[in-house]
C-alpha cells in the first residue's frame, strides 16, 4: 500500500494546511505586505483573495465528484479535454509544486542563522544576483529535503503523523505569538503608523489579491489525495475551504504581529522583521515559539508539496505525458523514482541561492492561475447544473484576472523581469517537450 492510503483524514488535512501555510506567511509581512499595503489593505486583500480562491474551489468540488485518478487537475483535464490540454495544466502545476520544495528548504538556514547569528555562514561558494551562497546553508537545506525524502520512501504512517503534529505546533505558536505581541506592543504607535498614515487604497488591495494564488496554492492538494481517503467528496471540499480560512487568519495575524513591532519602512529594511520584532518584544521564549512555528510551516510545506509533486508526476507518467518510468511503483505501492526525482531537483535548486529560487517561485502565481482557469473552464463546459456553471464561469474570470495582474507591466502585482525570463524559459522547455510528445512521436 502507498503512503497516502495509510493516512487518516486528520493527517491528510494536516498535509493540506501545511502546504497552504509556508515560508511566505512569516517573511512576506516584512518584505512585501507592510511596505506596499500596510495592515488594513493587506487584510482586505487577503480576505478578498481568499474569497476568490473559495469560489474557484467550487469547481474543484465538482471535479472531485468525477472519476479522476491521482494527479488532481491534470487527470481531470485529461479526462474531459485530452492529453494535450492536460500537459499544459500539468506542466505549470509541476512548476509550482516543484519550486516550493526548495523555497521552503532554503528557509531553514535563515531560521538557524537568526537563532545563532552566522552559524551557517561558512564555506562561501559564490554570489548570484548579490545573494551569497554558503556551503553551510546548502548542506542544511539538502539535509532537510533528504529527511522528508526518507519519510516518504518508508511508505508508513510516519510521514502523515509527523505532518499532523507539525501543523498543530504551527497554529498554536502563531496564536501565542500574536497574543504576546498584542500585550507588549505600543498600540498608539501602531495606530499612527497603520491607521492614520495608511488609509484605504484600491491599488494596495489589488497588489495583495494578485498573489493569493501563490499564498494558497496548497489548497489543491486535496484532489491529489482524495482517491485514497474514506470520506465523501463534499467533506473533502469542506476540508479544503476550512484549511483556506485557517491559512487566511494565519497570514493576517502574522502580518499584524509584525506591524505591532515596526513601521513599514523599518520592517522593509530588515532581513526578517517578524523574527526581530518578536525577539525584541517577547524575548527568547517568544522567539522560540516563532521559530517552532516557522520550522513547522517550512517542514509542512516541504512534505506537502513533495507528496503532491510525486502524485502529479506519477499521473503524468502513467498517461505518457512525462517519461513512463516516473510512474513506476514498487511492490509496496511507493513511487521511488518520482520521489528521488523531486528530491534531487530540489537539492540542486538550493545551490542557486534564495534569490533565484524566489524568482522561480514568483512564477507560481501565474502557473496556479493557469491551472485554476483550466479547472473552471473544464467544469463550465461539462457540468450539467446551471449553478455550478455560473460558479465555474466566475472562477474562470477570476483566474484570468489573476493572470492579467501578473503579466501587465503597469500592474501593481506585475512579475519582475527575472521572473518573466524564467517563465519564458519554462514555457520554452514545455513547448519542446510538447512537440516531442505530441508531434514528432506521432509522425
Amino acid at each position: 500500500m502507498g503512503i497516502i492510503k495509510k493516512l487518516q483524514t486528520g493527517e491528510v488535512f494536516a498535509i493540506l494546511l501545511g502546504a497552504i501555510i509556508g515560508w511566505g506567511a512569516f517573511m512576506l509581512p516584512g518584505t512585501k505586505f507592510l511596505h506596499t499595503s500596510g495592515v488594513i489593505n493587506t487584510s482586505i486583500g487577503i480576505f478578498l483573495g481568499t474569497l476568490c480562491i473559495v469560489l474557484i474551489e467550487r469547481s474543484y468540488r465538482y471535479m472531485m465528484h468525477q472519476d479522476i485518478n491521482e494527479g488532481g487537475e491534470f487527470s481531470y483535464v485529461v479526462l474531459f479535454l485530452g492529453k494535450k490540454h492536460g500537459f499544459i495544466v500539468g506542466w505549470f502545476l509541476f512548476l509550482a509544486y516543484l519550486s516550493l520544495v526548495p523555497l521552503n528548504a532554503t528557509a531553514f538556514p535563515l531560521v538557524l542563522n537568526k537563532w545563532i547569528p552566522g552559524l551557517l555562514d561558512f564555506g562561501y561558494l559564490y554570489a548570484i544576483a548579490g545573494d551569497p551562497v554558503y556551503l553551510g546553508e546548502v548542506l542544511v537545506s539538502a539535509l532537510i529535503v533528504l529527511l522528508f525524502t526518507y519519510l516518504n520512501l518508508k511508505g508508513t504512517k510516519q510521514s502523515g503523523q509527523v505532518q499532523f503534529w507539525i501543523v498543530v505546533a504551527l497554529v498554536v505558536c502563531v496564536i501565542l505569538v500574536t497574543a504576546g505581541m498584542l500585550l507588549t506592543a505600543d498600540l498608539d504607535v501602531f495606530y499612527q503608523n497603520y491607521i492614520v498614515e495608511n488609509g484605504l487604497s484600491l491599488e494596495q488591495i489589488v497588489s495583495v489579491i494578485a498573489i493569493t494564488p501563490f499564498l494558497f496554492i496548497g489548497f489543491d492538494a486535496i484532489p491529489q489525495l482524495v482517491k485514497d481517503m474514506n470520506m465523501s467528496r463534499g467533506r473533502a471540499s469542506l476540508m479544503a475551504v476550512t484549511a483556506l480560512l485557517i491559512g487566511m487568519f494565519c497570514y493576517i495575524l502574522l502580518n499584524f504581529s509584525t506591524a505591532l513591532a515596526y513601521s513599514p519602512q523599518q520592517a522593509y529594511g530588515m532581513e526578517w522583521a517578524l523574527g526581530q520584532g518578536v525577539l525584541e518584544h517577547l524575548g527568547h521564549v517568544g522567539f522560540s515559539l516563532l521559530v517552532i512555528a516557522l520550522a513547522s510551516a517550512v517542514s509542512g510545506g516541504i512534505n506537502g508539496f513533495m507528496i503532491c509533486a510525486v502524485k502529479l508526476i506519477g499521473a503524468m507518467g502513467r498517461d505518457d505525458v512525462l517519461p513512463n518510468r516516473l510512474s513506476k511503483t514498487n511492490e509496496a505501492g511507493i513511487n521511488r523514482n518520482a520521489i528521488w526525482f523531486v528530491s534531487l531537483v530540489s537539492i540542486a535548486a538550493c545551490f542557486f541561492g534564495r534569490e533565484v529560487v524566489n524568482w522561480v517561485v514568483d512564477m507560481c502565481s501565474f502557473g496556479a492561475s493557469v491551472t485554476y482557469g483550466y479547472v473552471c473552464i473544464t467544469t463550465f463546459c461539462h457540468a450539467p447544473e446551471r449553478r455550478v456553471r455560473i460558479e465555474a464561469a466566475a472562477g474562470a474570470l477570476m483566474s484570468l484576472g489573476f493572470t492579467i495582474l501578473l503579466l501587465v507591466p503597469s500592474s501593481p502585482a506585475a512579475l519582475s523581469t527575472p521572473a518573466l525570463v524564467f517563465l519564458g524559459i519554462w514555457i520554452f522547455l514545455g513547448a519542446v517537450l510538447f512537440l516531442r510528445r505530441f508531434v514528432l512521436e506521432r509522425q
